[in-house]
């Protein structure tokens, strides 16, 4: 794995706005805007490097999904912070159902340099973002300036193939409505939800755009509509499930809930299950079954016990996104339990290349490593300033 400089090309702006990135620069507090899709630089990986981290990331994934089984059978919802006896009902069953949901993708964030195992930062398997540009954008890039070389990227072909696997889960006769927030300024989560849609829509699939806020509840036939006063049978949203459930419509969604084909519901994707692994939580229930996994961290929800001592922990909100909320203390520093429910996970500091601190975004289409993305930052934390750098094979 090394990082290379290049010259970008005269119209990288134009050419990835064109490919679907509408938000190739990111404004900073000072009010100049840099650029996000950052092609000044790009990373080489070898072909056995890459053969290492597909098989990690589909290992890491069958470890979260036994973390999941284990979450239900145990009853362990109080520690995701899910205290709703209902709402748990609905992710147990979901969970026990999941053979009937359709489930498309998640991304993994792993800390890796090339020198040493990859180890698993976090899974966000419910409402991923980064994809558009680790999809299109980098691939268009590749055969630009390096035609004859590779790239882990089968992610479009993938998503693809995936929804025409699961076409046979959705309603018959209903459209898939494909929903986003109308309070994302950036333009990232709608970019997103066109880029699946027009997965679904290359798969076969009759699709229909909508912002969640423009979803409503008829309350006489007691179901979700949209701006047309037609039923929503089926919608992917990307809304976070502990939005989802818990906003005003909340109880509706919990008393009309499709895990598995009820009359008169709605079906989401991503499930109800995914709960369990978009969640901090997880990182130390995985440790707790696999301790001393290769490729995992150690991590606690009760405190840091002894992490402090050691190299240092990070001490991460059990939900969020772009790292807010999350703190880093260094070795030596005094050992902190916050007020809030956290997870403290040992300090892996990301590694530096010429002052780039960088994590890899591995993802993965149903249960299958599908390609990968590449953030940089120059702090510890990789957050909503974090800069996107292709990469190649070679």
């Amino acid at each position: 794995m090394r990082r290379h400089t290049i010259e970008p090309r005269p119209d990288w702006q134009a050419l990835v706005e064109a490919q679907g990135l509408i938000y190739p620069l990111t404004r900073y507090p000072d009010d100049s805007l840099r650029p996000y899709w950052d092609e000044s630089a790009y990373y080489s990986f070898s072909a056995d490097e890459i053969e290492e981290l597909e098989g990690v990331v589909e290992e890491l994934h069958g470890m979260c999904l036994a973390a999941a089984e284990h979450i239900v059978a145990h009853d362990r919802f109080a520690d995701l912070g899910v205290t709703d006896p209902r709402l748990a009902a609905r992710i147990a069953e979901a969970w026990h159902r999941r053979a009937e949901l359709p489930s498309v993708y998640g991304r993994f964030d792993l800390r890796y340099d090339g020198d040493g195992p990859a180890k698993m930062l976090e899974y966000n398997a419910d409402t991923p973002t980064s994809l558009v540009e680790a999809a299109s954008p980098q691939w268009f890039w590749m055969e630009d300036r390096f035609p004859a070389a590779d790239q882990w990227n089968s992610l479009h072909e993938r998503l693809v193939d995936a929804w025409k696997r699961q076409a046979a889960l959705l309603p018959p006769g209903a459209p898939l409505h494909f929903a986003h927030s109308a309070a994302d300024e950036l333009g990232e989560d709608l970019m997103t939800v066109a880029y699946l849609r027009e997965t679904a829509e290359q798969a076969g699939l009759a699709t229909e755009a909508i912002a969640m806020e423009e979803i409503g509840w008829d309350r006489l036939s007691g179901r979700f509509v949209d701006q047309r006063l037609r039923f929503i049978r089926a919608c992917f949203k990307l809304y976070p499930w502990e939005w989802l459930a818990s906003d005003d419509f909340g109880p509706h969604v919990l008393d009309t809930l499709d895990n598995g084909g009820a009359t008169g519901s709605t079906l989401w994707i991503e499930p109800a299950w995914k709960m369990l692994l978009s969640n901090k939580a997880l990182l130390a229930i995985l440790w707790e079954l696999f301790p001393g996994h290769p490729n995992l961290l150690p991590a606690h929800l009760d405190g840091p016990h002894d992490l402090a001592a050691g190299l240092g922990y990070v001490a991460k909100p059990l939900l969020g996104r772009e790292g807010e909320g999350v703190t880093v203390h260094p070795a030596g520093s005094t050992a902190v339990r916050r007020d809030e429910p956290c997870c403290y996970q040992e300090l892996a500091p990301l590694p530096d290349f010429d002052g780039n601190r960088v994590v890899l975004g591995a993802w993965v289409v149903e249960d299958e490593a599908a390609g990968l993305g590449i953030r940089e930052s120059t702090g510890l934390v990789t957050d909503g300033y974090a800069r996107f750098l292709p990469h190649i094979i070679g």
